[in-house]
């Protein structure tokens, strides 16, 4: 009885033990075994059959050779049950809850994950969880954000880390009817698409919407592709070396790209206005300017764009009156459409 009652109270430190060990296991790569008895405090012994219990529930864990030897968890055939500690846990549901704005096409997934992980929580980390009601709402404001088949993300996410040449049908920006009709029409036939051959080096996402960094070679420079309109073709190409970008920082150079530069600056067209409107107005349209208060319906909008005139029309979507502050050229673009607005009306 005495030893029954031995073996009752080993159990729950065993198990405490093997729920240590796969946490160290999943932390980082390669364990020497030594240091895995020192870290659980037991002997190298206990730390093999310990290995070999975990093997038992279905953890792919491979013996490293070497000098000291070593264990590393390998991924296997089945997923065994994961080991997440407070804070992961906690991670995890928000990235979960956030899914919807990604672009990515796995809300639904995201929806299910979540309600998995929750089930095999314990009871005070589901309370914590269950508190945290994340509504994740898209930056973009008024445009909806096309949704990106998730194969075609990792399609695109492979050819980026086997760094392989990537061929892909381009559904151009303004076809007729709708983008979810143009797409489909462009599965129907691949050959009715722009082909495109690049040099695949990093896969972003910027306000709900996924794009591609590539290095084009037929037009030998670098391009910035949306993920919803490429239509991979297959198989890929050779691999290549990759290429520096320019200013070295992805995110900096995507932000370039979206302020009509090469990477390396800002918008090449910067402007001032006064607009008879309230700043919560103007803000509200505005990702990217910098909006002033100067009183109840008046404010300062300094905006940015890839041209003067293309500036000058982002400013007159503004249902207001208008003052330029400067520069010259930014009323020499106002003038400009005027006069073309001013045809269009004769016409």
């Amino acid at each position: 009885m005495a030893a029954s009652r031995d073996r009752m109270g080993v159990m729950p430190k065993t198990s405490a033990r093997l729920l240590s060990l796969l946490s160290l296991l999943q932390a980082r790569r390669d364990w020497p075994g030594q240091l895995l008895a020192e870290r659980l405090e037991v002997s190298p012994r206990t730390v093999r059959r310990d290995v070999d219990r975990l093997r038992e529930l279905g953890y792919p864990i491979a013996a490293i050779k070497g000098p000291d030897g070593g264990y590393r968890l390998g991924a296997g055939t089945e997923l065994p049950p994961l080991l997440f500690d407070d804070d992961q846990a906690v991670a995890l549901a928000v990235a979960l809850q956030t899914a919807a704005v990604t672009g990515a096409g796995i809300e639904e997934a995201a929806v299910r994950a979540l309600s998995t992980v929750r089930q095999v929580m314990p009871a005070r980390l589901r309370h914590r969880v269950d508190a945290l009601q994340v509504t994740a709402v898209d930056g973009a404001g008024t445009r909806p954000n096309p949704q990106v088949a998730p194969d075609v993300l990792l399609t695109l996410s492979a050819a980026v880390r086997a760094r392989e040449v990537l061929r892909f049908g381009y559904v151009p920006v303004s076809p007729p009817g709708t983008a979810a009709q143009a797409a489909q029409a462009a599965h129907a036939d691949p050959a009715a698409t722009a082909p495109r051959r690049v040099q695949p080096h990093h896969l972003v996402t910027r306000g709900g919407r996924w794009y591609l960094v590539a290095w084009d070679l037929d037009r030998d420079d670098w391009r910035t592709f949306r993920v919803d309109r490429i239509i991979p073709r297959t198989p890929t190409g050779p691999r290549f070396t990759p290429r520096e970008l320019p200013g070295g920082d992805v995110a900096a150079f995507v932000a370039g790209r979206f302020q009509g530069s090469d990477g390396t600056g800002g918008r090449p067209c910067h402007g001032e206005v006064i607009l008879d409107l309230p700043a919560s107005v103007v803000s509200t349209y505005t990702q990217d300017g910098v909006v002033e208060e100067l009183g109840p319906v008046r404010c300062r909008l300094v905006l940015g764009a890839w041209s003067w005139p293309g500036l000058a029309a982002s400013i007159g979507r503004f249902d207001a009156e208008i003052e330029v502050i400067g520069p010259r050229e930014l009323k020499d673009a106002f003038a400009h459409l005027a006069r073309r607005y001013a045809r269009a009306a004769a016409d």
